[in-house]
């Protein structure tokens, strides 16, 4: 019998365990000693909040990030192959989302293993419940263009787009990139249409603000380099 793919979603920063998860589902991650995770260093990191039944440096880990060669995604799934439950664990958040561990469970289905998403916070999802915009329909478009005028033309498509379909546009950018976003947005959008930054979402400093564009140029930006920020755009 083949194991269970569970995909574990982790703390958005250094928050308090018991408050982002429920307690079922960290006895869950307690009891596995397999693990498929995006950084190693985190994993363990926060493995070792979780105070797992087996010392940390007993459990097995092993990567899967954007530089993973495809051809190694076989390997990921042995130990599900010989009946051994594997936690999927990606940066913060929630697993497959804006994150390779998608390969990892697609893989799995094929196989016909059991894939668990368990209980925990996604910044996309607390984002979108917070801004006060539709959602109802809402795509979620992940990262724009790192280069200046491709994402400014980017942004204009966006904006198009949730204006004829009437849908909240959700994206995230690089946190050292997100001041240069963000005065894009500002300078590219039309006045009236919404914005909501969220910023810190569930961490010691948490903003979520939603204003027209026209309301935020009338106010200095908000501080938001280095910092985890998710942008959702209604036009």
């Amino acid at each position: 019998m083949n194991g269970t793919l569970y995909l574990i979603p982790v703390t958005l920063g250094d928050d308090v365990i018991a408050k982002a998860l429920p307690p079922e589902v960290v006895e869950i991650i307690r009891r596995l000693e397999f693990f498929v995770v995006e950084n190693e260093k985190t994993a363990r990191r926060f493995l070792g909040a979780i105070k797992p039944q087996k010392p940390v440096r007993e459990l097995q880990l092993r990567a899967l990030n954007e530089h993973t060669p495809e051809k190694e995604l076989p390997d990921l799934l042995a130990p599900l192959l010989q009946g051994r439950d594997v936690g999927l664990m990606s940066e913060a958040g929630c697993p497959g989302i804006a994150d390779p561990g998608a390969q990892l469970a697609a893989l799995a289905h094929r196989h016909g293993i059991r894939v668990a998403p368990l209980v925990g916070p996604s910044s996309i999802l607390l984002s979108l419940m917070a801004s006060g915009l539709d959602g109802q329909r809402f795509s979620f478009l992940g990262y724009l263009p790192a280069e200046k005028a491709a994402r400014v033309q980017k942004l204009r498509e966006i904006e198009h787009d949730s204006r004829k379909r009437r849908e909240t546009q959700i994206f995230i950018e690089t946190p050292y990139r997100n001041q240069h976003m963000l005065e894009d947005i500002l300078a590219t959008c039309h006045a009236e249409t919404r914005l909501c930054i969220a910023c810190n979402v569930s961490l010691e400093g948490e903003m979520i603000v939603t204003k027209r564009v026209a309301e935020w140029k009338q106010t200095p930006p908000p501080d938001l380099h280095k910092k985890p920020a998710v942008f959702l755009l209604l036009a």
